[in-house]
């Protein structure tokens, strides 16, 4: 096994062989993946697939493992949880991990591109749901990553948070140019953020489709409709039938 940041040309991510046991069974089989350095990825799939797994093993946090893994060591990760220090304010929570000397400038920088300079000072209690993930993005974003990992990062958010969020992270994307891997379970999301999205079963990535609509997308139009029924197919989703037009007579 190889966990290094000597990824070929062009590439931030590339994976060869992976395999990931729970036990007797393998969770992940032999995946292949590569990410271009720049690219957006959603990683969608069903419960117990193994995407988080996946992310967590380019995250550096899961090291029982086969195959060959080269992973850029600027990386960023934001879970679905905010995981933020209690004990420390949100500046403080921003910039821990770091090396000794990173800064409250370098923490309001980051705070400022998720729009949180103003919650600083506060103690994560005093969050709200949005506001605790915007300063888990920032402390992933305060790293200058050219890899940015999220699992799930908008999953515990009410519908108008999630938007927001996601268009956030639209946004940051769009400035930074980072390679993104998102993992989710929301079909639509993938859609309107991702450059390709890549279903997992049985281990491995089983389909890919590439997303060429342009942006900002919008989820009414025919093109991301056809995309969303095809990715619901390949999830094994039917979507409900069109309700049938009554007769006026």
């Amino acid at each position: 096994m190889s966990l290094s940041g000597s990824v070929q040309a062009g590439l931030s991510v590339s994976v060869r062989g992976l395999v990931r046991r729970f036990g007797q069974r393998n969770v992940i089989d032999r995946l292949d993946l590569d990410i271009r350095r720049g690219e957006f990825v959603a990683l969608l799939g069903a419960s117990g697939c193994g995407k988080s797994t996946l992310l967590r093993i380019l995250a550096d946090l899961d090291h029982d493992i086969e195959g060959d893994v080269f992973v850029s060591p600027r990386r960023g990760v934001a879970f679905q949880s905010p995981r933020l220090f209690p004990w420390k304010r949100v500046w403080s929570n921003v910039v821990a991990g770091l090396p000794r000397g990173a800064d409250r400038v370098r923490a309001n920088a980051a705070l400022d591109e998720v729009g949180l300079t103003h919650r600083g000072d506060a103690w994560p209690k005093d969050l709200s749901g949005g506001e605790a993930q915007r300063a888990s993005l920032a402390r992933a974003l305060v790293r200058n990553p050219d890899l940015l990992l999220l699992d799930e990062p908008f999953g515990a958010l009410d519908a108008l948070t999630r938007l927001k969020a996601q268009a956030l992270v639209a946004d940051l994307w769009q400035k930074h140019r980072q390679a993104v891997l998102l993992v989710t379970h929301d079909v639509e999301e993938a859609l309107l953020l991702a450059d390709r999205v890549l279903v997992m079963r049985d281990g491995v990535v089983a389909h890919e489709a590439r997303i060429d609509l342009p942006r900002p997308r919008s989820t009414g139009s025919a093109g991301f409709n056809r995309l969303r029924t095809q990715l619901l197919d390949w999830l094994g989703v039917s979507e409900p039938a069109a309700p049938a037009k009554q007769s006026n007579h």
